[in-house]
């Protein structure tokens, strides 16, 4: 009998390797850091392409580029466990209850491509990096970004969950 240990998804290798990158190679990180930016993408094609990432398809290359930009912005360590919609919540005092958080969390909810989506996100990492200091379930939501463009609602159903879902005493503190 053999032990079959499970191969990580495509999504959780690229954060590890994007996370492992960066960590080594402050010019690779600068590159992605600019991933975010329509002018200055094509300065993280390279690493994508590691990755067998097809550059011509916005709804493959988009979740890429966003997510090596928000690893680098916030010089992660490791792939988190936070999902997108408690992230959102911990940012505000009052969490889910928050206005100004369901107010994110609904323009997150409207979008209807991928584009807008990626979008959206960049703003939302920059709040979250700024006031919950948590670190984002970067392979789920790479993974959720992957599938946005066949069943975005199946996903926005996900985030939604997650931002309504009742905190833990821990993360109220």
């Amino acid at each position: 009998m053999s032990s079959e240990v499970s191969k990580p998804s495509k999504s959780a290798a690229f954060v590890t390797f994007t996370v492992e990158q960066c960590q080594h190679n402050n010019g690779l990180a600068a590159a992605l850091k600019r991933a975010d930016n329509p002018a200055t993408e094509y300065q993280c094609w390279e690493h994508l392409a590691a990755f067998h990432i097809d550059l011509e398809k916005d709804y493959e290359r988009l979740p890429y580029a966003t997510i090596a930009a928000a690893i680098a912005k916030a010089k992660a360590t490791h792939n988190g466990n936070v999902g997108i919609g408690r992230a959102i919540a911990l940012c505000y005092e009052d969490g889910n209850n928050s206005d100004q958080a369901k107010a994110k969390l609904r323009r997150l909810l409207a979008c209807e491509s991928v584009d807008e989506a990626c979008r959206i996100l960049r703003q939302l990492f920059s709040l979250i990096d700024s006031k919950a200091g948590v670190t984002l379930n970067y392979a789920q939501l790479l993974s959720d970004l992957m599938k946005f463009h066949w069943d975005n609602q199946r996903v926005k159903s996900r985030w939604a969950q997650d931002f309504y879902s009742r905190l833990t005493e821990k993360e109220e503190a």
